[in-house]
This record gives C-alpha cells, sequence and structure tokens, in this order.
C-alpha cells in the first residue's frame, strides 16, 4: 500500500510538472506573437498598418492574459513598451503608442489587477480619450476613459488600509507638445480608478499634468533626492514673540520634476510655449499624501543621489522594466 502511494505521489508531482512545463510553452508562444506584433507597431511604413498591428497586438495581450498564471509571466517585449509591476504584484501595466505620420501619438494598452471581490486576477484593456477629457486634473477616470500614457515607473504606497499605486508616464501627444503626467491609482470596487485626491492642500487635484513644448527637456523621476521644507517657528526676539521661517534640508526619497512657464508672457495655456522655468519641484508621500516641496535640488546640484534617468525620445524611446 505504501508503494502504491508513492506511486501516486508520483504521477501527481510530474503531471503538475508537465501543467507548469505546458503553461510556460503558451506564454512563451504568446510572448513571441506579441512581439512580433509589437515591432510592427513600431517600424510599420503607413498609420493604417500600424493601427492594424496595434489593434491585432491588443487581442493579442488579452488572449495572453486569459491564461491562468500570466500574472506570474515575466515579460521580454520590444523596448518601445512599457510593462511595470507593482511590488505587491496585484497591478500590471502594459501601454505603447502608435505614431501617425503627422506626429501624433494615441496611446494602447492593458491593466491587470487582482480583484479582490472574487479573488483573482482580472484585466481591462485601456482606451486612450486624452481629447475628450476636459478637465484632465480633476476628472476621474477608468480603463475605458483613460489619459493616455506610456509609463515609466509604478510607486506603491498606503495609508490606513489602502493601497496607493502612482504612476509617472508620459505622452510625445504632436509635433508641438509632449505631456508628462503623475497619475494615482486606486482599487475601487475592485476595479482600478484612475486619479486620486492625494495631493495636500490641492483639494480638486486628482493628477498632476505637465504639457510643455515638444523639444523641451523636461524631467520627472522617483528618486532620492534633497528637498529643501520651510518651517515657522515662534520665538523670542527683543522680548517678544515672532513667527520667524526656517529652511530645513533632508534627503527623501520624492517625485522629482521640472516646473514649466510659458516661453513668452500672456502665452498662458498654449502649451507649445511651455519650457522649463529653472526651478525643481517634488511630492514626497507623507502622512497618506502627496506633500508639495518648493526648492528641491535634484540632478544638476546632488548628481550623486541620482540614479541615471534617460529622457525620453520620440525617435528612441526607453522605458523602464
Amino acid at each position: 500500500m505504501k508503494y502504491i502511494r508513492c506511486l501516486i505521489l508520483t504521477a501527481l508531482l510530474l503531471s503538475c510538472g508537465t501543467l507548469a512545463a505546458q503553461d510556460k510553452a503558451r506564454m512563451a508562444a504568446h510572448q513571441q506573437r506579441l512581439t512580433q506584433l509589437l515591432e510592427r507597431v513600431a517600424s510599420a511604413p503607413t498609420d493604417n498598418e500600424r493601427y492594424l498591428a496595434s489593434e491585432e497586438a491588443v487581442d493579442a495581450l488579452r488572449d495572453a492574459l486569459d491564461e491562468q498564471g500570466s500574472e506570474r509571466w515575466r515579460w521580454r517585449l520590444p523596448r518601445s513598451v512599457s510593462v511595470l509591476t507593482s511590488p505587491d504584484g496585484r497591478l500590471r501595466l502594459f501601454t505603447w503608442a502608435v505614431v501617425r505620420d503627422n506626429g501624433e501619438f494615441e496611446c494602447f494598452g492593458a491593466v491587470q489587477y487582482y480583484n479582490e471581490r472574487v479573488e483573482a486576477y482580472e484585466h481591462e484593456v485601456l482606451h486612450d480619450k486624452s481629447e475628450d477629457i476636459m478637465n484632465r486634473e480633476e476628472s476621474l477616470l477608468s480603463a475605458d476613459n483613460w489619459l493616455g500614457a506610456i509609463y515609466q515607473d509604478i510607486i506603491q504606497t498606503s495609508a490606513g488600509d489602502r493601497t496607493y499605486y502612482t504612476l509617472l508616464g508620459w505622452n510625445g501627444v504632436d509635433n508641438l507638445t509632449d505631456r508628462r503626467i503623475i497619475e494615482p491609482v486606486i482599487m475601487r470596487g475592485g476595479v482600478p480608478q484612475f486619479g486620486a485626491p492625494v495631493f495636500r492642500r490641492e483639494r480638486n487635484l486628482r493628477r498632476v499634468v505637465l504639457e510643455y513644448r515638444g523639444d523641451a527637456a523636461v524631467q520627472m523621476a522617483y528618486d532620492e533626492q534633497t528637498v529643501q521644507t520651510v518651517i515657522r517657528e515662534r520665538v523670542k526676539v527683543k522680548g517678544r514673540y515672532r513667527t520667524v521661517e526656517k529652511t530645513k534640508e533632508s534627503k527623501e526619497k520624492v517625485i522629482i520634476f521640472d516646473e514649466v512657464e510659458p516661453q513668452i508672457e500672456g502665452m498662458e495655456g498654449l502649451f507649445q510655449y511651455y519650457i522649463p522655468s529653472g526651478l525643481e519641484l517634488a511630492y514626497a508621500w507623507v502622512d497618506g499624501k502627496w506633500e508639495l516641496r518648493h526648492g528641491a535640488q535634484g540632478r544638476l546640484t546632488d548628481k550623486k543621489l541620482n540614479k541615471p534617468f534617460e529622457p525620453l525620445s520620440k525617435e528612441a524611446p526607453s522605458y523602464k522594466y
């Protein structure tokens, strides 16, 4: 009897191994198919061919994400595609762009997430509605109504029992402007919601959108940097108490980015005239909110702290895996 039990256990282990190998083979086939399609998205000579390849890539990605265990697959896709996974493994985003002959960008992709309500991984296709979204910094958005971007980084934070995922993204927009985005994501009703009121003292702000001249070098990165904080203290001066301001410097993990402003006075709202002001700003995660810090010192003044960061180029995009 003991011998028979050993045989049964061995058979079960071999069966599990075979299934795992079959799963890997299926995912590898999906990856190969996706790679071929996404390479066509980047290199096809006409708009129609690029869009057709992108639509086929979306369908192929959906098929891949339907596979059991796809959330554990380590993707290796072309560099024109961003694949980001949150540290807890519960959120994964695939994003890429179709660049039209006239220089305009349209973003595509999908989001895979763990739905606690059904205790399973699900996925949704992302639909770029950038041109239809009027209040871009204030709107609550979904996968069906998405402010298109190619995501470069995902930052996981928490407050109480809620987890926040903050995405740093870029969009080439068109020949005139580029766009950088800080996009908070939370799970609501089991599905991801894009945009959240997590910016301290900016009540209606649900995401940060920087739009600027297309050839301007505007940086945004999550990094350890030196930041300055203004502290107000009551001190006794000549027998009387007064409020004085002191500047405190500290090294923190922050979202650091270039402030942008119109190059020419009177051009407010015409983003093709926006360039870096020369100042850097930073958001630090403090007590469940992103708190804006002025006087951040980043790439130019504290190079030893800064990770290598390659700005995105419309000619040769570089994305973080």
